[in-house]
């Protein structure tokens, strides 16, 4: 197969899809590997690594995607991209197609076989592709926290960890997946008083037995969170329902229950927000103040520390990008069912339900 890997050009994005490792290995299995011009740069991969792993160079993106059969992608294609992309053409990325209607209709329309690295799913319900960035975008999460938190940047000026005398900040963490989890162990290290909601009692109960005594549960309703916003420092929105939209939990009545120079951090906006105030920001303008609250809604926060989150994406992604190739996407996706989770969309009709849903569109069944 021939497989393209174009220079992300979203807002800041310096993730590159493939490292020269993982360029090395496609090659190995028969492929040919184009690479953009300086795609992996901003990770820290020269051109010159590339092409000692057996991958080509092309110029421009157009390039890369007039040949490529399959294109491996960190972000979703943004405006720029949608007319490069062509009927029965490959694309594996992350879509986040719920919160983006143009981006849905403009795949619809490409007539490409769209696989989305967020809604490829195991048996027991996890999310393999999902879980590397989601670890990477849940510690970053509390590192910008208290970056923002800072009084020259907008915060209360409140230290997360506190001192000797003076109270730690409070941090209440909305949902305790992978994101949830993660944020807590970070804002639990710094010494911060953390409280972690969600739904399922029995994802309480394993985090209240694993974390760390600064870590308190509380059951996620409209009541316990108005509770805690009154004497919360950062509010961490973290909530995910695979492929779909996250459900607001923090209206914009909620902000007067705040003190002036709290944050909102929402790694949920990729999948719309879970703050009803929440608007997509980027990491050359991360943060805009309502009511008195700061927010950072960045939809792509691994992309601030992209050595790191290249290295873990492809350790996850290579394995089914190499299925793909090797087996074409018919046949890989009949094999093996996590995959076949991942398909949203398929020469033009939509396959996934949430997405479906999203937009009042019909769904089809996937058929080989």
């Amino acid at each position: 197969m021939i497989i393209g890997v174009p220079k992300e050009i979203k807002n800041n994005e310096n993730r590159v899809a493939v490292t020269p490792a993982g360029a090395k290995e496609l090659v190995a299995h028969g492929h040919t590997v184009y690479i953009q011009h300086t795609a992996g740069e901003g990770s820290g991969f020269a051109d010159a690594e590339y092409e000692a792993a057996g991958a080509k160079i092309l110029p421009a993106i157009e390039d890369v995607y007039a040949i490529a059969e399959m294109i491996i992608k960190v972000k979703e294609p943004i405006k720029q991209e949608y007319p490069l992309i062509r009927r029965d053409q490959v694309v594996f990325t992350y879509f986040h197609f719920a919160c983006d209607r143009e981006l849905t209709e403009a795949m619809i329309r490409s007539g490409a076989v769209c696989i989305a690295y967020e809604t490829v799913r195991l048996a027991d319900g996890s999310l393999p592709l999902l879980v590397p960035m989601s670890e990477v975008a849940g510690r970053m999460s509390v590192q910008e926290g208290a970056r923002f938190l800072e009084k020259p940047q907008g915060g209360r000026g409140v230290l997360l960890g506190g001192v000797p005398g003076v109270k730690p900040a409070k941090v209440l963490i909305l949902g305790a997946g992978v994101v949830g989890r993660n944020a807590a162990l970070m804002a639990a290290g710094l010494g911060a008083d953390v409280t972690i909601t969600d739904i399922n009692l029995p994802t309480l109960r394993h985090v209240a037995d694993t974390m760390p005594k600064n870590v308190k549960t509380l059951f996620s309703s409209r009541h316990n969170i108005e509770t805690e916003l009154p004497t919360t420092d950062l509010v961490i929105g973290s909530v995910l329902i695979p492929g779909a939209k996250a459900p607001k939990l923090v209206t914009r009545d909620m902000l007067k229950l705040m003190r002036p120079g709290t944050l909102l951090v929402d790694v949920a906006i990729d999948q719309g927000g879970c703050f009803e105030t929440s608007t997509p920001t980027t990491h050359s303008n991360p943060t805009y103040t309502l009511d008195g609250i700061v927010h950072y809604a960045v939809a792509n926060i691994p992309g601030a520390v992209p050595f790191t989150s290249t290295l873990a994406l492809t350790n996850a992604t290579l394995p089914y990008a190499i299925k793909l190739a090797d087996k074409g996407w018919c046949e890989a996706c009949l094999e093996d069912k996590a995959l076949e989770q991942g398909l949203n969309i398929v020469e033009g009709r939509v396959v996934f339900p949430a997405v479906a849903e999203a937009f009042g569109l019909p769904c089809h069944k996937f058929n080989a």
